[in-house]
């Protein structure tokens, strides 16, 4: 007897956004109308009620003591900075120039952070000019900063990033455990708290540790081991440290879901596992809050890449549909962004939302090359040229994260609406 054939994986259902008359809704407002408002196509649009809404979300799962930051390379977009600068406890910069779009954007400089591993001489002085956190990650940074504060006079504040010794399983992009370029390994944090205590007489002021195993888990039990993990190591740091710990930042590692076979995160281990760590920290790092930060997690669903169909084409029986927008703008989507086996996005016709569908159709670009693809043979609703193709989970790791040079086609858009 022959086994049932399995039903392909299908993608996680994109509801965040509502559908009227057959046309997805953005903002409130009718995707045909907002192209319209736009003024042109290709385009991103960050939908600001979803971002108050994942908010809201994550406060209400979440400990009330818990502090929640915004990694704002995901989405550096300064109307939407200023959005969730509202929303959040603090933000976490990884550039001079994102510290500029927080400060301008009206973000607390108590609550800036600023990670990377290759911060200039020139960055670190800004850092320091502005009285924001610094989460060292080398020897150098401490020697740099020693120097700039005793020629400008400001105080330093600095956390340790640390490596550690283990590694967020399961996790799209590894930051932590085995060697890696970001951070400290833990253990030369110990010597390098003791170079924190001796420039102390300088102004460097030790305040607390950040640990980012890695990024875009779909998998609770991954996320609370690694958090789990990260508070023991911090306690047994901080016996070294030069001073009592105010902060740990426990790093972040949320994902969404962007391929098919992929189901929404489940936050309440996580949020059991935090609240539990929140308790402990009272008794045993009695100054220190606890942070978690997190970019995509908070944006990344929110948003949507717009682009229209300029032409349709049958090679041999293979339906395309060619749009003037394609990797050079959306690098994660095409597959070119970190994929191994290349995955399709969820992709549909924005202004035929209950068309009839048509299978095996592939959405390209105008690039002259084969790697310029935003979904390959697909169901999707029949469409013509003008008609307005939008690739969902977009609101992070866009604009900013894509060639937008690449063979010199006009740039994409971005609104807040």
């Amino acid at each position: 007897m022959n086994a049932p054939v399995k039903a392909p994986p299908r993608h996680a259902p994109m509801d965040q956004f509502e559908v009227r008359d057959g046309v997805l809704q953005i903002g409130g407002q009718p995707l045909t109308r907002l192209a319209d408002r736009v003024g042109r196509t290709p385009f991103y649009a960050c939908d600001r009620a979803l971002l108050t809404r994942r908010v809201e979300e994550l406060r209400a799962a979440l400990p009330a003591k818990l502090e929640l930051h915004f990694a704002m390379k995901a989405n550096p977009m300064p109307a939407l900075v200023a959005h969730m600068a509202r929303l959040v406890d603090g933000i976490d910069v990884a550039s001079g120039g994102e510290l500029q779009v927080a400060l301008d954007a009206g973000a607390d400089p108590r609550e800036i952070s600023f990670a990377g591993p290759g911060k200039s001489a020139l960055e670190l002085r800004q850092a320091l000019a502005a009285g924001i956190l610094i989460n060292v990650e080398s020897f150098r940074e401490i020697a740099l900063l020693r120097e700039l504060c005793r020629e400008t006079g400001y105080a330093a504040r600095v956390a340790v990033r640390v490596n550690p010794d283990f590694e967020l399983k399961s996790s799209g992009m590894k930051m932590g455990g085995g060697p890696k370029q970001f951070g400290v390994d833990a253990e030369q944090v110990p010597e390098l708290l003791a170079r924190i205590g001796e420039a102390a007489a300088d102004g460097v002021g030790f305040e607390g540790f950040h640990l980012f195993a890695g990024s875009q888990n779909l998998k609770p039990e991954a996320i609370v081991e690694a958090q789990l993990k990260s508070f023991e190591l911090a306690l047994r740091l901080a016996q070294d440290a030069p001073a009592p710990v105010k902060v740990l930042n426990l790093g972040g590692g949320f994902g969404i879901p962007y391929f098919p076979g992929e189901q929404r995160l489940d936050l309440g281990p996580i949020a059991a596992n935090l609240a539990a760590l929140v308790e402990r920290a009272a008794v045993e790092l009695p100054q220190a809050k606890l942070v978690v930060e997190l970019g995509r997690y908070l944006v990344g669903e929110a948003g949507v890449y717009v682009c229209r169909v300029v032409d349709r084409k049958v090679s041999r029986g293979q339906v395309y549909l060619v749009t003037d927008g394609g990797l050079h703008h959306h690098l994660a989507a095409s597959g070119n962004f970190g994929q191994v086996i290349r995955k399709n996005y969820p992709v549909a016709i924005g202004n035929r939302m209950d068309g009839a569908v048509e299978d095996g159709v592939s959405v390209v670009g105008p690039l002259c090359t084969p790697l310029d693809l935003l979904g390959e043979r697909m169901p999707l609703s029949r469409a013509e040229p003008g008609d307005l193709v939008v690739v969902f989970q977009s609101g992070a790791y866009g604009v900013t994260a894509s060639p937008q040079n690449f063979l010199s086609h006009p740039a994409a858009a971005e609104v807040l609406v």
